[in-house]
């Protein structure tokens, strides 16, 4: 009869015992994400906000709410557009501080793609309208925003995407030309 030893005893118990680890890791396929939902888009955001005219590129951090089927802005960023109505720069700050906080909602309406666990999201932009304080008048000012692309609300790290464009500016019935567009660009944002 053959006597294991003690260092023979020790290499059978790490073979089983690698086998057993082995194939236990052969149950897994990764962590469980579950399936986005409808509600999982609402909340309350902050990120990164990428103001694009011409060759200007702002950034800044941005802070929104997701209802339903609204996001809605407590204070949209104005100052691309004001800065285009009034084009001196010390009168369009002064404007900016007058004007405060301009709220806006961006209507939106959600389908799911399960296929990619994200929520698309189809953008229908009213138009802002803004009354411009400059030189002691008030400019009538309606902004035509529109969305070219889809926005995303990405199930696996619940992040919103997307981005929307101020295409033209009309001040008390008159479009603004030349005028390039603004480009709001939303790449990343996250439940707060």
């Amino acid at each position: 009869m053959k006597k294991f030893t003690v260092p023979q005893f020790l290499i059978v118990f790490l073979i089983l015992l690698t086998g057993f680890t082995l194939s236990a890791c052969n149950n897994d396929n990764g962590p469980d994400i579950p399936p986005v939902k409808l509600d999982d888009v609402k909340g309350n955001y902050k990120g990164k906000l990428v103001t694009i005219q011409g060759s200007v590129k702002t950034e800044k951090i941005q802070a929104f709410s997701v209802k339903k089927d609204t996001i809605n802005f407590t204070e949209f960023p104005i100052a691309e557009i004001v800065k285009n109505v009034v084009k001196d720069p010390i009168k369009a700050e002064t404007t900016l501080k007058a004007m405060g906080k301009v709220k806006y909602d961006l209507n939106y309406t959600a389908t799911i793609n399960t296929a990619s666990n994200v929520l698309e999201l189809v953008f229908t932009p009213k138009v802002l309208e803004l009354k411009i304080p400059v030189d002691g008048a008030t400019k009538n000012t309606k902004v035509t925003l529109v969305a070219k692309q889809k926005g995303f609300f990405v199930g696996m790290d619940q992040s919103l995407r997307y981005a929307i464009v101020a295409e033209k500016i009309n001040v008390d019935g008159t479009d603004i030309t030349p005028y390039e567009v603004i480009n709001y660009n939303f790449p990343f944002c996250i439940k707060n």
